[in-house]
C-alpha cells in the first residue's frame, strides 16, 4: 500500500489562549516523529491548514501559521480548506490520487472536529486510515476533558465498519513506514 501522513491543523491560533488544545508541545513533537519518520521512508506528508474569517485562522495571520515547534521541509505538501473535512472543497483527494495514496495516516487537531470528520471522509473515499493515538489533540468541551475527546475518538473511530476500510490506531513510537 502506498501511505501518506495527514497533519491536521496543527497551526498557531489553536495552541494559545484559553481555547488552546490540550498538551500541544507534546501532541507536536510526536506529530514530528511521524513525520520526519515518513519523510525518512519516502511517505509524503500532506499539511492540511483551515482557514476562517476575519480574526482567527484567516489566511496567512500568525494565527493561521503552522505552530510553533511542527516541522515542516519544502518538500511537504500543503492543502488549504475552509471546513473540518478537509476534503470537501479541497485538493486533497486530487493529491491522494496523483501520488497514488491508498491508505492515509492522520494526526492533529481538534480531535472532535476536523480529525474526526476528515477521518469518517476518507473511510467514505475508502481509505484505510491508521489514527496515531498519541499525536491528536483537543481543548475539550464542557461535557469532557481533552484527554476524554481523545480517549473517546481512538476507541469509537476503531469501531466504524460500515464504510468498508476500517480505522486502527497506533501510538507514534509504532509507526513503521518503508519506501
Amino acid at each position: 500500500m502506498n501511505t501518506a501522513v495527514l497533519i491536521i491543523d496543527v497551526q498557531q491560533g489553536l495552541c494559545e489562549g484559553p481555547s488552546a488544545a490540550y498538551d500541544c508541545a507534546a501532541t507536536i513533537k510526536r506529530i514530528n516523529s511521524v513525520s520526519q519518520h515518513a519523510r525518512d521512508s519516502g511517505v509524503p506528508v500532506i499539511f492540511n491548514q483551515h482557514e476562517s474569517g476575519p480574526g482567527y485562522l484567516e489566511y496567512k495571520t500568525a494565527s493561521w501559521q503552522l505552530a510553533n515547534g511542527l516541522e515542516s521541509k519544502p518538500s511537504d505538501l500543503y492543502v488549504r480548506k475552509t471546513t473540518p473535512d478537509a476534503f470537501l472543497r479541497t485538493e486533497l483527494l486530487e493529491t491522494l490520487e496523483k501520488h497514488h495514496i491508498t491508505e492515509v495516516i492522520v494526526c492533529g487537531m481538534h480531535t472532535e472536529f476536523c480529525v474526526d470528520t476528515t477521518i469518517r471522509k476518507a473511510l467514505a473515499l475508502g481509505y484505510p486510515v491508521t489514527l496515531v493515538s498519541d499525536a491528536h489533540t483537543s481543548a475539550g468541551n464542557s461535557a469532557l476533558t481533552p484527554q476524554q475527546v481523545i480517549d473517546h475518538h481512538n476507541l469509537t473511530l476503531t469501531n466504524i465498519s460500515s464504510f468498508g476500510p476500517k480505522v486502527t490506531t497506533l501510538q507514534s513510537h509504532e509507526i513503521h513506514l518503508s519506501a
